[in-house]
């Protein structure tokens, strides 16, 4: 009998050397670390206001939050959840949660109460900082929960609630001081995986610094910026893209983090004029929209030296569109998750960057491990040999909130996360996208659950059975559509349909296409056969 022939394991690496990471440290100390080279620099401007805070002027207030926190019942290793846009405010209860040891949940500001509720609920979350326009949203919330609200506005204080002066009139000196493991967890973004409802997402101290080090750390930082920059933060701070890519790397780095809070073509552009832009992290919908505009000729924008895309891919003829209305700008992709680090692979914005091919999202990043599997048997892949991406090193989560079991199928024994994603490594260690196994609905980068909408649809008295799928669009990337089976002897109009769904979830999750049908298609196993719904489209 021949012996069982060993598996050979194809492990691709960067291209970049490994680096040191301190990870022994807390995030927010790792961040200020060279607060002295930095402390009279502008670290964030409000777009909205003008008015520009200092890197001593961040600190001090971060510091006056977490006394603040402290002196409101919020203990090391509870959770408060940051339901704001773009604001100063994001950036002070973020880092005064990580000076008080406490943790944050970033949310949506535009998610229906509903959806606020299962989050809060799931995270147990002890206070939530918000807007006075979402007060209503979160109300009934925090008198059945016993959640403290605070809101950031000038208007009159909401009864009930308290305003953010509270926080920030404390003295940063009565702040107790917290002895935390660089293993605690610090940031809990929601995010459906590879399948499934959202499920609360662990990152700790170590994850964080390692994925901040990854980008910007070293001699030839796979994103290469530095303190002489102006970094767009126009991306939602509640997205792990943002608040790890754009927040906390500019702050590791000492740049200027340009606040704002809605897109629009015009205003980016006297901002990027007035402020001297240099860096411009985008997800596609803006790409797609800046490249079809008139009025960016208009403008000076000479300043911009990079551009960033995430969230989704983008198709070479718009990359290209796009890249001739700023020709001095570095252009490129990047890929990640939140349970695998915000950008994974990517080497276009390095000091000394590479050529990469179109197509590509260049390489993996430093102090990582990655493989190519056959999703069937398990077995790493070697070159252009499409299969499953699979993701290894210190910036993997911890796993998820509450749910082993979810953390067993995506981080398997070994260590390594199954992204759900299909690519294939070239002869140039370059990483191609192919497809997917996952089936997330990316609408403008954001993650769209199947499953979630479906639980929503079944719980309906006149529908039986319901299966959600997604669908091209230009201006979108992908929309939900949904596919129904009415109950016996029930009528229902798509029109009725959609409304039920709208009323009970965020703008980019409701469904824009209803298709009633007689069954859903499903394996053996009961599992949706969505390639087959997709097929239908």
């Amino acid at each position: 009998m021949e012996p069982a022939r060993e598996e050979q394991e194809f492990i691709y690496r960067s291209k970049l050397p490994d680096i040191y990471i301190p990870n022994h440290l807390h995030l927010h100390s790792f961040c200020f670390q060279n607060l002295s080279k930095f402390s009279s620099r502008p670290c964030l401007i409000d777009s909205s206001t003008g008015k520009t805070y200092t890197y001593s002027d961040v600190n001090l207030i971060s510091r006056k939050v977490a006394s603040g926190l402290n002196k409101l019942g919020i203990k090391q290793g509870q959770v408060i959840m940051v339901l704001l846009h773009n604001t100063p405010e994001f950036a002070f209860t973020f880092l005064g949660a990580l000076y008080r040891g406490a943790i944050t949940t970033t949310a949506n500001p535009f998610y229906e109460a509903a959806e606020i509720a299962k989050q809060a609920i799931a995270s147990n979350v002890k206070l939530i900082v918000t807007h006075a326009c979402y007060v209503d949203k979160v109300k009934g919330l925090a008198q059945e929960k016993g959640i403290k609200v605070v809101f950031i506005d000038s208007a009159p204080t909401p009864s009930g609630c308290l305003h953010f002066t509270e926080l920030t009139k404390s003295d940063e000196n009565e702040l107790p001081s917290v002895e935390s493991d660089p293993n605690d967890v610090v940031v809990l973004p929601f995010s459906s995986g590879t399948t499934g409802l959202p499920k609360g997402v662990m990152l700790s101290h170590k994850n964080m610094i390692t994925s901040v080090a990854q980008h910007v750390d070293g001699e030839n930082p796979n994103l290469y910026f530095h303190s002489e920059d102006v970094v767009l933060c126009l991306l939602p701070m509640f997205h792990i893209y943002a608040l790890t890519a754009v927040f906390l790397c500019g702050l590791r780095v000492g740049a200027a983090i340009l606040l704002m809070q809605k897109f629009e073509v015009v205003t980016l552009m006297e901002l990027i004029q007035k402020y001297k832009v240099t860096v411009m992290p985008l997800a596609p919908p803006a790409v797609l929209a800046i490249s079809r505009s008139k009025v960016v000729d208009n403008y000076d924008c000479s300043s911009i030296r990079m551009v960033m895309s995430g969230a989704a891919p983008i198709a070479k003829d718009l990359e290209d569109a796009f890249i001739s209305k700023f020709p001095y700008a570095k252009f490129g992709q990047g890929y990640g998750m939140t349970e695998a680090g915000p950008v994974t692979i990517c080497l276009s914005f390095a000091k000394e960057p590479f050529d990469t091919k179109p197509g590509s999202c260049g390489t993996v990043i430093r102090n990582a491990d990655l493989k190519i599997i056959d999703p069937t048997t398990g077995f790493s892949l070697s070159r252009n040999k499409p299969g499953e991406i699979c993701i290894k090193g210190d910036q993997i989560m911890k796993g998820y909130i509450n749910d082993p079991e979810g953390t067993k199928k995506t981080i398997d024994k070994h260590g390594w996360l199954h992204t759900g994603d299909i690519g294939y490594v070239d002869e140039d260690d370059e990483i191609f996208i192919v497809d997917r196994l996952k089936e997330l609905i990316k609408y403008k980068g954001f993650q769209v659950a199947p499953a979630e909408l479906e639980a929503i649809l079944v719980a309906h008295p006149k529908i039986s059975d319901a299966a959600v799928v997604p669908m091209k669009d230009e201006v979108a990337g992908e929309v939900p559509v949904a596919f129904v089976v009415k109950s016996d002897g029930c009528e229902v109009t798509e029109d009725e349909i959609k409304e039920y769904i709208s009323k009970q979830v965020v703008h980019y999750k409701r469904i824009k296409r209803v298709i009633l049908v007689h069954s859903i298609p499903k394996a053996p196993s009961g599992k949706i056969l969505r390639k087959d719904l997709r097929a239908k489209l």
